[in-house]
């Protein structure tokens, strides 16, 4: 016989008790032997061949269960308020039970909007732009009045007429301009159809710019801090990574409002016929009435 591999036998050896407690064997645990201290090198947690799930998210004593998370446990169902459910209801015809999201709007286009859509096509609404659209010519406006009113006085008393006449006829020329710019603005149109949006622009030449809702890939509306205080907005329109001639739209009024009528058009058109259905029964029964 060889001799053993590894080294001589060191009485004096401090690692030797070290090395006897690693290679000593584990004894096996048996469900018979039962709770208590188990024999070892070394106490730790009781775990036998039984190991499962307990009645809670721990679990340990005689069953042999010990130190096992169950998975449902920390399960909480989710608590919805009354008032979140009254937004989910609906009625038999599918119409919501909850207040409704998006106000009602006139049912015909006016005569200026009208000629720009074809008979198939359904009318949903026209918007004109935020009055803050109109700053910075009421800005001129004044400023000219205040500039030109103070000149016109100075001049006069410096008895130059044909100065002072001048003055004057600029500050009507500014007023014209004023006045244009706010007959542009009263003319500019932002339309929703079930078909598409356009904007109808100019008083002596017109400018129609239109999008399919079918072609729209992205759209955004952006609030400044001051849009957000007077609620108003800018609209970007994407189309296929394509330049537009209808992409951004500025100074909208009720950017909200607007962005959810053109979403539920896009995505939801027979909610929309449902809802308008259902008005229009409800006016004829109040007219009956």
């Amino acid at each position: 016989m060889g001799t053993p591999s590894g080294p001589p036998f060191d009485p004096d050896d401090p690692d030797r008790g070290r090395r006897d407690r690693d290679t000593e064997p584990i004894p096996r645990i048996r469900p018979e032997d039962g709770p208590g201290p188990r024999p070892g090198p070394a106490a730790g947690p009781p775990f036998s061949d039984d190991v499962g799930y307990g009645d809670g998210p721990y679990a340990s004593g005689g069953s042999g269960r010990a130190w096992v998370r169950d998975p449902e446990a920390a399960y909480q169902p989710p608590q919805i308020s009354e008032e979140e459910l009254a937004g989910l209801r609906v009625d038999a015809s599918g119409m919501p039970l909850g207040p409704r999201r998006v106000l009602p709007l006139e049912d015909e286009p006016s005569s200026m909007v009208a000629r720009y859509l074809f008979p198939t096509e359904r009318y949903r609404g026209e918007w004109k732009r935020h009055w803050i659209h109109l700053t910075t010519p009421i800005l001129v406006g004044v400023a000219a009045t205040f500039v030109l009113g103070y000149l016109s006085g100075f001049l006069a008393g410096q008895d130059v007429g044909a100065l002072t006449t001048i003055a004057v006829l600029l500050w009507f020329a500014v007023m014209g301009w004023v006045a244009w710019k706010v007959a542009d603005w009263w003319y500019d149109r932002f339309i929703l159809t079930n078909k598409r949006v356009m904007v109808v622009t100019g008083i002596v030449t017109r400018k129609v710019a239109m999008m399919p809702l079918a072609r729209v890939t992205d759209m955004k509306y952006e609030q400044s801090p001051t849009g957000r205080a007077l609620n108003y907005g800018t609209f970007v329109l994407e189309s296929a990574g394509q330049d537009q001639a209808l992409r951004e739209i500025k100074n909208l009024p009720n950017p909200n409002e607007l962005y959810l009528r053109v979403v539920e058009e896009m995505y939801e058109p027979q909610a929309v016929e449902a809802r308008l259905g259902k008005e229009a029964d409800e006016a004829k029964a109040d007219d009956g009435a």
